[in-house]
């Protein structure tokens, strides 16, 4: 099945290189993708000659503004018509392309996303999820950070949203649901969590409420929960590889070891901190809006644009927004 993705080259901190030359990657890897290079045209018809790729399944369209982190997200939308953001949604939008995917203003993409593709029929509120590693590998929290209040029904429509992504993206066979909360009992938490677990609790796949402490673990496949927590969530761990290796680093200090030990003990420890990485994943979707659109963290290496182009790619194939609206339905 041929899909046409639009990419946005003028998004994340090393535009337009990183996605050009991840878009390429994709092309190299899928034979039928064919990739939509939106930005300033002079700049991204440069950086597609730079990389050497001479197939003939790439457009560039032009879009001559660029919407900056130090932009509003509220008003760059409006003021910024001529943006990637904007026309390579547009393009969506009018069927001229299966997916978007940036690793620009996430704000401003989720603003347009939902402003242009509308919602999916059912959907109360699009959502942003996240990859997060566990011992059991890559599992999905959801929300992420788009949605600080929530009401209950929200919550249940995250976890149903994030089941149908986690099995037909993510290949994770009957995903287990868990609502994080603060305490295992059905009745903690706040009035929303507790009508939110009262919901859930009739899907077969529903495994109670899960604790911060069992994500890592992997107590569940779909972690739920409103985006203030989930942001937190996301955020924390981003920063455990880096204190763990600081504080390893100090414990070698009191504790060399020797010089033969040192260079095998490095190489489990970067195996072990692998799944933290974001390149393995390279993008989340916005689940709820009626299309695909992707974003990726802002310095996003050309592996990352890469695999986040798979990603949409997977989710278009698998037609993942009709299997959410029949979930919801």
């Amino acid at each position: 099945m041929a899909v046409r993705i639009a990419v946005d080259a003028a998004g994340g901190d090393f535009y337009p290189q990183h996605p050009v030359q991840g878009a390429v990657d994709a092309l190299n890897a899928d034979p039928d993708l064919h990739i939509l290079l939106v930005g300033p045209e002079a700049l991204v018809t440069e950086a597609l000659k730079a990389t050497g790729y001479t197939g003939g399944r790439v457009t560039v369209v032009d879009a001559p503004e660029v919407i900056t982190m130090e932009d509003s997200a509220a008003t760059a939308v409006k003021a910024k018509q001529k943006s990637s953001i904007v026309v390579g949604l547009g393009l969506h939008a009018q069927g001229k392309c299966d997916a978007f995917i940036s690793a620009g203003h996430t704000g401003a993409l989720l603003a347009a996303s939902a402003f242009i593709l509308g919602r999916l029929p059912g959907v109360l509120r699009p959502t942003i999820s996240t990859v997060y590693p566990t011992v059991d590998g890559f599992r999905i929290l959801v929300d992420a950070g788009a949605n600080l209040e929530v009401k209950p029904e929200m919550l249940y429509q995250f976890g149903l949203m994030g089941e149908v992504y986690a099995k037909h993206v993510m290949g994770i066979s009957d995903p287990r649901i868990g609502l994080l909360n603060v305490g295992e009992e059905e009745e903690k938490g706040t009035e929303t969590l507790r009508k939110a677990h009262e919901l859930l609790r009739a899907h077969p796949r529903f495994v109670g409420n899960i604790e911060g402490r069992d994500i890592l673990g992997g107590h569940a496949d779909v972690f739920v929960c409103d985006g203030l927590v989930g942001n937190i969530i996301l955020k924390f761990g981003e920063s455990i590889p880096e204190a763990v290796q600081a504080l390893i680093a100090k414990a070698l200090q009191h504790n060399p070891l020797p010089p033969e030990t040192v260079k095998p003990v490095m190489g489990v420890l970067k195996q072990a901190f692998a799944p933290f990485d974001y390149q393995a994943v390279g993008g989340v979707p916005f689940l709820g809006v009626n299309g695909v659109s992707f974003v990726g963290h802002g310095g996003s290496t050309p592996l990352a644009i890469r695999n986040m182009i798979h990603n949409a790619a997977r989710m278009v194939t698998h037609q993942v927004n009709d299997k959410i609206v029949a979930a919801l339905t």
